[in-house]
């Protein structure tokens, strides 16, 4: 019997998708709000399989991001074997910050570095 996709399991396999314009995938930037698994009873094969629910934002509205991310989202979850289905929903509340991204995306992005300090000279 296969186990269950763990939140860990799915969030690992979602580092592959990325946001077109920052390059960064969703799960570093914080897009990623809730992932709950849930057994399929629907499923009709011998071993069980699961539907994956999958909460997610966006940093801004777009219709044709929108489409494009949960399209990665969606093929992605489909390559694990133990997945039957899954379903994304969009949610703009809470709205998305710059403090959801984790480190490395925050280094990815060049926004870790310190700022430069010294005098600064201002010729007229």
């Amino acid at each position: 019997m296969n186990p269950a996709p763990t939140q860990t399991d799915i969030r690992e396999a979602l580092r592959v998708c990325f946001d077109p314009e920052l390059s960064v995938n969703i799960v570093d930037l914080g897009l990623v709000y809730d992932i709950q698994v849930q057994q399929d009873t629907n499923w009709p094969g011998f071993e069980p399989r699961y539907v994956i629910h999958i909460t997610m934002t966006m940093r801004a509205p777009s219709d044709e991001r929108e489409a494009m991310l949960i399209g990665q989202v969606k093929n992605r979850l489909a390559g694990i074997p133990e997945v039957s289905r899954s379903e994304v929903k969009l949610v703009w509340e809470p709205a998305w910050t710059a403090d959801r991204m984790t480190p490395a995306a925050r280094q990815q992005l060049g926004l870790d570095r310190a700022p430069k300090q010294g005098l600064i000279t201002i010729k007229l």
